[in-house]
């Protein structure tokens, strides 16, 4: 067996029969005994058969799916291994298409009158449909990174994710299907409790093939509770299969509200279910609501929304939220970025090249041409390029990386390359911010152009793009990137897909406030309400230390920004601003701890830094110490107590594998020091015995760790301040 791991690891075999692959003798493969997010799982993710070749298996510890082949595919085991939980009640399908206007199952077993449960002798009497899509023969290789990512910053995670992926094909015995191939992939990781699934269909005919939809999940798996009456929207779905895909827009911050293709459905054959009306919500299906509604033409081959399927060993949040945040970490690596940058409000090649050398003296280490700068990445001139590449060559020459941001959305453009309203067939506000182009117009088609030859010969190492957003539909029916109302979403999201993933490939950081993290972008928005930034600064220490708290249980401290408004910014007055910056150094200072202690990278928005050599100097010492304790400081977040201006509050960093275990930084907002003894939970660091704690760089104290990991720590924290602890 271990022959055959290094073989798959070093990519020699991409296995095409049953005779390549290992025989595992029972059905559940051996489960890992240690808990993978403290210690790095060692055993590797493969392909084995079982039940005498009747049975395809993948497994890498944490959990295992397995497929009876014949006289169809069909998954008929999908387990958590830690737990011993079973994800699957009843057989279906492996996916669903819709082609020409008419749907087909791509595999699928029937005969299973029981589907409150499975059970494994009733699987040889289960038969095939023979008008639906039929299992041909498989295949498996190493795991192959869908974005060649580049990164020019500082990276958390440098490594692109292994593993192995199993490839099912699929053919129609339907005359005019004669030539399409629909394959079905599986992409198991090494050490998560996470498989990755979509469809591609191969064209391979003469003709075009219309593909209306395609979904590339489904899953019939045990209710999550039990109701006599409820509806649907109703009831609770599973919650420790967690689903994510690459179909996620609407600028809200979040996946879960983001989500567009995840659907719960219910299942009417499930007559022993305990809601009376039939309507428990237990199966998963994958697809995006509005459909696919393209042309493939002959050689094309579509792929489909991409889904990962992350198995949950309990309910509690945190340990939920460090799950979710390791599967972002490995199989989004180019999510572990995370570059120090300010937002410059200028293009004066003087005010720039100052921003730089500023930068240079205090440690930051990119410069972004913010919002309201002046610049323009649409215009593509000869003089606009020459103009900014020689701030990005003046700024490469320091060591500082430069970008910037452009607008897409809530704009008009013209009747003609705006986005049509499919109720009124107007340019009248159909946008999801009211008025935007639509990215298939010949004007969308020209701005991704546009930005392309501006940022590839200008040397830019950034974007911040504020929009598209492609929930968008388009009733146009002139527009060349579409066709019309049908296939306008699909080809937008992929044309913005497209476009991210060729800035990825090319080493460019992108900042984009909405969930694109699966095809190429670096950051979103922690989430945070913008007119709050006219507020007090004290109230803006609160908020924002709200707004880290809440943005951080998904998303890793990596994969969000903050904001700090230097100068004026959405209202307010000389309570709400910095400058100048030296006579409110102290609310900078704490600005700049709160963000960085919590490893989230902020908009310093403004014309500077710095404005007297204190000022400075007190940026230096902040990132100097952002440095020192990096990689602690972009670790993950455990949540301690929230922010609420009655009595302290804060978080801990924790990395089990790190030089230091954890990092504590803790706020007093009240006008009084306080002293507390804080339980403070060290299982994630790692420790099981004693832990050695020092509070800043003063010396270290050895604390014995209680049963539950916890120490209590007795802590003094200065009125309207913080303070910060490692724990090594």
């Amino acid at each position: 067996m271990r022959t055959l791991y290094w073989l798959l690891a070093c990519g020699l075999l991409a296995q095409t029969s049953f005779a390549q692959l290992t025989t595992l003798p029972f059905y559940k493969p051996t489960p890992v005994k240690s808990d993978w997010l403290i210690t790095p799982v060692t055993q590797k993710a493969g392909v084995f058969q079982t039940n005498g070749g009747k049975d395809l298996v993948l497994a890498n510890g944490l959990i295992s799916r397995r497929f009876r082949i014949s006289p169809n595919v069909a998954t008929v085991d999908f387990q958590n291994l830690s737990t011993n939980e079973q994800f699957i009640r009843a057989v279906g399908p492996e996916a669903r298409v819709n082609l020409n206007g008419k749907t087909y199952a791509v595999g699928g077993l029937y005969g299973q009158k029981e589907r409150a449960y499975l059970r494994e002798e009733w699987l040889d009497g289960f038969t095939a449909n023979q008008t639906d899509f039929q299992y041909t023969s498989f295949s498996v290789s190493p795991i192959q990174p869908y974005i060649n990512w580049q990164s020019r910053t500082w990276t958390l995670n440098r490594k692109q994710p292994t593993g192995q992926e199993l490839t099912l094909h699929f053919a129609s015995k339907q005359p005019d299907l004669q030539g399409v191939d629909v394959a079905v992939h599986y992409a198991l990781y090494d050490g998560l409790p996470v498989l990755s699934k979509w469809v591609t269909i191969s064209n391979k005919t003469q003709k075009g093939l219309h593909i209306n939809q395609v979904v590339n999940e489904i899953l019939a798996t045990p209710e999550e509770e039990s109701a006599v009456v409820g509806k649907p929207e109703q009831m609770k779905k599973p919650q420790r299969i967690y689903i994510e895909n690459n179909f996620a827009f609407n600028n809200a911050m979040r996946y879960d509200l983001s989500d567009q293709a995840t659907h719960w459905k219910t299942d009417s054959l499930y007559t022993s279910q305990v809601n009376y009306n039939y309507e428990t919500p237990c199966v998963l299906e994958v697809y995006p609501g509005l459909g696919v509604g393209i042309e493939a033409e002959p050689g094309q081959t579509y792929t489909s929304i991409r889904t990962f399927e992350l198995l949950l060993d309990g309910y509690d949040r945190e340990r939920n939220g460090l799950a979710r945040r390791q599967f972002y970490k490995t199989v989004t690596p180019w999510t572990s970025q995370n570059p120090i940058f300010m937002h410059l409000v200028s293009t004066d090649p003087a005010i720039v090249k100052r921003a730089i050398d500023q930068c240079v003296e205090t440690g930051y280490e990119m410069v972004i041409l913010s919002f309201g700068s002046g610049l323009n990445m649409e215009d593509a001139s000869d003089t606009n390029i020459r103009k900014f590449k020689e701030l990005a060559d003046y700024a490469h020459a320091k060591g500082i990386l430069l970008g910037g941001y452009s607008l897409f959305s809530s704009r008009r453009i013209d009747d003609e390359n705006d986005v049509i309203d499919p109720k009124t067939g107007l340019p009248d506000k159909g946008a999801f911010f009211g008025n935007a182009p639509c990215l298939a117009s010949q004007w969308g088609i020209n701005y991704l152009n546009s930005l392309k030859k501006f940022i590839t010969e200008t040397g830019f190492d950034l974007l911040e793009h504020d929009g598209p957003y492609p929930g968008d539909v388009c009733a146009s029916t002139k527009h060349p990137g579409h066709k019309g109302l049908h296939d306008s979403q699909w080809v937008q999201m992929e044309m913005q897909k497209g476009f991210y993933r060729f800035l990825n490939e090319k080493g460019v950081y992108i900042n984009a406030p909405d969930w694109y993290f699966m095809d190429g972008t670096n950051k979103i928005a922690l989430g945070y309400r913008e007119v709050n930034f006219s507020l007090s600064r004290e109230q803006q220490k609160l908020l924002n230390r709200q707004n880290i708290f809440d943005g951080t249980w998904e998303k890793t401290p990596t994969m969000g920004w903050g904001f700090v408004p230097l100068t004026k910014y959405q209202g307010g007055g000389p309570e709400a601003v910095l400058e100048p910056l030296s006579e409110h150094l102290t609310d900078y200072k704490q600005l700049m701890m709160q963000y960085y202690g919590a490893g989230v990278q902020a908009c310093y928005r403004g014309p500077r830094l710095y404005d007297t050599d204190a000022t400075k100097q007190t940026v230096t010492e902040v990132i100097n110490w952002y440095k020192k304790y990096r990689t602690i400081l972009n670790a993950d977040l455990i949540h301690l107590r929230r922010a609420d201006g009655r009595d302290w509050d804060g978080f801990m960093h924790v990395s089990p594998t790190g030089k230091e275990k954890g990092l504590v930084m803790l706020f007093n907002p009240l006008k009084t020091k306080v002293t507390r003894i804080i339980k403070l939970p060290l299982y994630y660091t790692g420790l099981r015995e004693t832990a050695m704690i020092r509070q800043g760089e003063g010396k270290a104290k050895m604390y014995k760790l209680n049963r539950n990991y916890e120490i209590e720590l007795t802590v003094e924290i200065e009125p309207e301040s913080y303070g910060w602890w490692v724990v090594e």
